[in-house]
Order: C-alpha cells, then structure tokens, then sequence
C-alpha cells in the first residue's frame, strides 16, 4: 500500500504571494518542511502539486533542482490537482499537508497515518475537530475517497480546499485524533507576514536543529510568549472562510494606505469582512469577483460611472480602435476638439472646454479658472467637491464645517493652514446663508451641485444665479455626479438655469477616465493667465470613450431610461416599507436614488441588507445607480429578494435583536471611521 504525502504549495497566494520560498535560518520555507517530513517511518514517497500557473516556474525549477517530484494542475480546482497528482504517482493512501505548515511534525503524521492504517475509515484527521495548534493540520485518506470527492464535489469550496466534501458527506466513514488539552488557539501557520515573524523565531531559537518537535514548541511558547506574539489577532482557518477577494483586501491594506484608491469603494463602506472587494470582469450590470461568482449590481454601477451598464459594445470598440492605433503621441489627439465640441453644442451658454480625466482635478482646475477671472480668492461651496486642498480648507476651522456635504470627518490634516478662510459652505436651499456670505466676505466663486440629496425649493437656483450676477461672482455648477442622468446634458438645463462653468464626469465616458469644464469664453480663456496642464489629460481614450458615450446616449435617450428605471426602484421600496410598516426616508436624483431607515440602527439595517443580499448574488444597499441593463425581470428579481429582508427588519424595529442576524462588523459611515 502506497503512502504518498502531498504537499499543496504556490508561489500565488492571495494574501502573502511567495511566501513558500521565503528564507528560514537560511532555507526557503518548503525545503525545512519537506526535510522535516522525510523524517516519517510510513511515508514511501513526498510530492509538491502546484498550479500550472507561471508564477510558479521558479518555484519549481528549485524543486526540480532539489530532486522533489513536482506535480502542476489547476489553480483553484485543488481538489482536481490532488487527484491527478496521486493518480500519477498511484498513490493508495494520500496524506495532505499544506506548504505553509513549517513546523510539521512527522511523528504526528505517523500517528494519523497510523490510526488510517489500523483500518474501517476512509479519512483519518488531527483537525476534525482540530486540538493542536493551527499549522499541525494532518489529514490522510484512501485514493478511493479521492476520486469520488473529485467526481461528486461541485461547490466552490469543496474544490479550493480539498477535503471538506470527504469531512462532510455521509458516505465517508472517519476518526480523528484528539489531543488532551485543546491547544488549537495556537497559530503555528504562515498566512501572513507576522506568522513568518513567529516561524522565523522557533527556528532561530532551535538553530541548528530542524528536526525538533511540536511538544518542543509548545514549551517554547509556554517560557517565551514573547516569540508568538505577532499574529495573535488572528484567527484559526481564518483563510478558509475568507473569499479571494476579502484576502487580498487584507494584503492591500499592507502596501496601500487605506487599501485602494477611492474611499467609496472601501470594502468597510459595504460589509467588513465579507465584501468580496474586487472583480475579475463586468458586463452590463453583472460583475464577477476574483473567484469567478457572479452578482448583479443593483448597488453602484462603478460609483454612478457606467449607466450604459459595464462593457458597453459600442464604446468599449471605439476604445479597441483607438488603442490599436495608438494611445498617445507628440502629437495631440483630435478627439478632444472634437468633444469639447459636442459638449459646447449641447450647452449653448458655453464657448470653451477644459479636459481632465478625474472629478475631483477637474473642480480644482475650475476653482483656478474662475478665481483668476474674478480677481478674488474666496469660495463659497455647497455640496462635494472632491478632495484637493482647495477644498478640504473649509474644515481647516475648529468645528467640521464639511459635514453637510456628503461625508463627515474629512480631516484637513496636510492642507496649509493659510488657506484658512478661503473657502465657506452654505446649505442647500438655504439662500440666506449665501446671501449672508456675500455681504460679509469678498466671495468671488460660488461652487455648488445642482441636485444631489434633494431638488432646488421654488427660485433657489435663480436666486443664486442672480446674487452671482449682480456681485460679480462666478458660478460653477458641479456636475460629476448629476450630468447626463435626467437630460442629455447638465441637470441645469432641467431647471432653465445656465450657471458660468460646469463640470463634467461619472457618466461622460461610461467607465473610461474623463471629465470636462464647460464655461463662457471671458471666464475659460482665463486658463491662459494661470498654469494648468498635465502629460495624461492628453491621452487619447478618454475623450474617444466619451464621444461614444455621448453618441450612444443621443441615439437610446439613455437619460429618460435611468430615470425611469429609478423611480421604479423608489416606487417598490415605499410599497415595500408600507407593507412592513418601516419609516424611511428618501433621498437622491431618480436615477441616483436611496433610502434610509428611520431608526437608531439604520446603519446596522443597511449592513444586513449588503449581507443578506449578497448571500443571493446581489451587490446592494441602501443605493442604487441606475443604468440601461437593469431589465423589468432583473428589478423583479431583486424586489423578491429584498422583501423578507425588510419584513426581518420590520420585525427588528418591533424588538428583534438586529445584533444576533449580523455575521460581522457594521459598515462605515464616513470618513472618520475608516483611519
């Protein structure tokens, strides 16, 4: 009867890529736990599978060199590697030992191998239930057992770990060895770079002997705590229940700060814990997470980019084209003039165009435009702005001046306290606080959205178009998030009131970076008196994605779609907070819509809602961004799912304890929260 170990190895880890060669007293990490494996009376034979993958070429070539049998299979299906690896080597009983275990004790396998052999069982474990520290995992199982897991297994799951089908099923008879005290608490495993701080010591301290034993370390870590401290937050097996996405947000907070490059697509802002974080593809209104499982996006389409839905055909061949022929050049590329064009057509208050490829370097450039216009450096804002120090100065006073315009706690650590003083916020719909602004202060830029959270109240828009006219002001209306989602075009035009600049984005090139300012030629040929220009504003993709966009936009009436489809949305939530008698409350631009819960655990209710939606294949919340793929059949679905939802809501708000129904940690709601 051949005994052949297995050990599961790749360079490609989600969280700690590379770390089966990392160096240990001078060896990579799978040479000490191969040596210390061939130390086994009953094993005949030891093999690394690995994953066809070429990250692994190099890992291989040194196994190779070793004269350690390797075999490749497939990069997630492990259980198929498995059975193909002992299929090759015709192997009769496999044992399973995972290549970020170090510290395995071949006495202790002998001993798994051992109650294996003594017959009747199928599988025979030391973790099921596990009672030695997490790093000692053995299992060993007949080839047989194998073979049905990898012909009968169809989740996920069962296939990236190997043996849960054989630990779960009913036909598979098993033993497990238990210790006498339960020492399973004790992390002994490399999953992230403070376990290899702890892996590094216990060999530093046993130095030169690598052949020590698992009863050796315990009473180490019994005399020397000290030496284990460094991954005591984590917790046993925490990999296995974490998806490849929630992995690798762990190890992009390492190298990131913050871990991306958006606050509002933090993984903390949605579900902490469980939020799968990143995709591998999308299309339409589907995305695919970096496991390959698919969910419909009734959340934030790109963060409101995309209303033509993901991977529109027309725009992303427009893109094909232009890459084929050449991205960027010495030579400017002639689509900008071509869609500063159309952007003044569609807007004819205007005459120029400013180009730029992000929301928030577009406002800068606009603020620096109209203050060299207007000879004066005070603004007054209303709404969010972005992130540049223009703005973040409004909060450079003692009170959080910012709070009423989108995000709380924006912190103006690293904006020059000279700017104090330059910018002032006012209130929505609040005419006399900008009135008051303009009688106290030399304003000379009045920034504002025209819409987000709710609509203009009777004359507000034209009481603020006319206190800019009479004293001089430039008004700059922000539309990164409100262009081209209720008309073809700016939402001003909806409401008859043509500002001095406005500025576009989000939507204009349906998920490829660009945005424009728009304004009159005395107030834009103002750029000339200033500095403002950059290398990548000049690339070609952008403003291709955009005059694609815009053409597609023209031909579907795209706007009139998302509207309506919004205020479908918002239609069935009130019916489903009337049927659950649940209080909300209702905010948003139809096609940018959402919805609160009148209640002390509102966040609590939306976190519930990201995971219980999530469970059913939906990215959702308490948000939804419309695009033209959110079909009648897709929004019925949705609708079906969300109603026992809220019905367990409904029973929470009634006295149920919302605490017990949630799997992990509330969902941020701001800034603050997130340092």
């Amino acid at each position: 009867m051949k005994v052949l170990a297995i050990v599961q190895a790749r360079m490609g880890s989600t969280r700690y890529p590379g770390k089966v060669m990392e160096p240990i007293i001078g060896y990579p990490m799978i040479d000490l736990l191969i040596n210390r494996l061939r130390t086994s009376r009953l094993i005949n034979q030891i093999i690394v599978a690995t994953s066809i993958a070429s990250v692994n070429d190099p890992f291989v070539k040194h196994l190779l060199e070793l004269e350690i049998d390797c075999f490749r299979g497939s990069e997630n299906d492990v259980l198929n590697r498995f059975y193909l690896a002992a299929e090759k080597y015709k192997a009769d009983v496999v044992v399973r030992i995972t290549g970020d275990c170090p510290l395995v004790d071949a006495n202790l396998v002998d001993q798994v191998i051992d109650l294996y052999l003594q017959g009747g069982v199928d599988y025979a474990s030391n973790i099921n239930p596990p009672t030695y520290p997490d790093g000692l995992d053995i299992e060993v199982f007949s080839f047989d057992a194998l073979r049905e897991a990898n012909e009968k297994a169809t989740a996920d799951f069962d296939r990236e770990h190997v043996t849960p089908f054989l630990r779960r099923e009913k036909q598979f008879r098993r033993k497990n060895i238990v210790n006498a005290d339960d020492h399973s608490s004790l992390r002994w495993t490399v999953d992230e770079p403070e376990d290899l701080v702890v892996i590094k010591n216990v060999f530093e301290h046993f130095s030169p002997n690598t052949s020590f034993s698992w009863l050796d370390v315990l009473a180490l870590e019994s005399s020397k705590p000290e030496l284990f401290q460094s991954n005591k937050k984590y917790l046993r097996n925490q990999g296995s229940i974490m998806s490849s996405g929630q992995k690798l947000w762990q190890r992009a907070k390492k190298v990131i700060p913050g871990g991306n490059m958006l606050l509002s697509k933090r993984a903390e802002m949605f579900l902490p814990e469980k939020w799968p974080a990143y995709f591998s593809k999308a299309n339409g209104c589907k995305v695919w997470d970096i496991d390959g499982k698919e969910y419909i996006d009734m959340f934030l389409m790109g963060v409101g980019t995309n209303t033509l839905g993901y991977g529109h055909p027309e725009v992303d061949q427009a893109v094909f084209e232009v890459i084929k022929s050449g991205n960027m050049s010495t030579l400017n590329c002639p689509e900008e003039v071509y869609l500063a064009e159309k952007l003044v057509e569609l807007h004819p208050w205007s005459d120029m165009v400013r180009l730029a490829r992000t929301g928030g370097e577009a406002n800068a450039i606009a603020i620096r435009i109209a203050r060299a216009a207007s000879g004066r450096d005070k603004v007054a804002i209303c709404g969010y702005h972005g992130w540049h120090d223009w703005y973040l100065s409004a909060n450079l006073s003692s009170d959080d001046r910012l709070s009423g315009h989108l995000l709380p706690g924006l912190d103006p650590n690293g904006v020059p306290k000279s700017l104090a003083g330059s910018v002032f916020p006012f209130h929505y719909n609040q005419i006399e606080e900008l009135e008051s602004l303009v009688k106290n202060e030399s304003i000379g830029v009045i920034m504002m959205e025209v819409s987000r959270n709710t609509g203009p109240s009777s004359g507000f828009l034209e009481k603020v178009r006319e206190i800019a006219t009479k004293n001089g002001i430039i008004l700059i209306f922000d539309e990164c998030t409100s262009g081209f989602r209720q008309t073809f075009g700016g939402l001003h035009k909806q409401y008859k009131v043509d500002p001095d600049m406005a500025i576009f984005g989000k939507t204009l090139g349906n998920g490829y970076a660009i945005t424009a300012i728009i304004g009159k030629r005395n107030i834009m040929e103002s750029a000339q008196a200033t500095f403002i220009s950059s290398t990548f504003w000049t690339e070609r993709i952008g403003p291709t994605a955009a005059l694609k966009t815009l053409e597609v936009m023209e031909k579907l009436k795209s706007w009139e779609t998302i509207t309506a489809i919004g205020n479908q949305i918002t239609d069935a939530w009130k019916s489903l907070a009337s049927d659950t008698k649940l209080e909300l409350d209702y905010w948003g631009l139809p096609a940018l819509c959402g919805f609160t819960v009148k209640s002390p655990n509102a966040l609590k209710y939306k976190t519930y809602i990201t995971q219980e939606m999530l469970k059913k294949g939906y990215l959702a919340g308490t948000s939804f961004y419309a695009c033209i793929s959110h079909t009648d059949e897709i929004i019925e679905k949705y609708l079906e799912n969300l109603k026992p939802i809220f019905q367990v809501i409904s029973q929470c708000e009634n006295g149920k304890d919302i605490d017990t129904l949630l799997e992990g940690p509330v969902c941020h709601s701001g800034f603050s929260r997130l340092n």
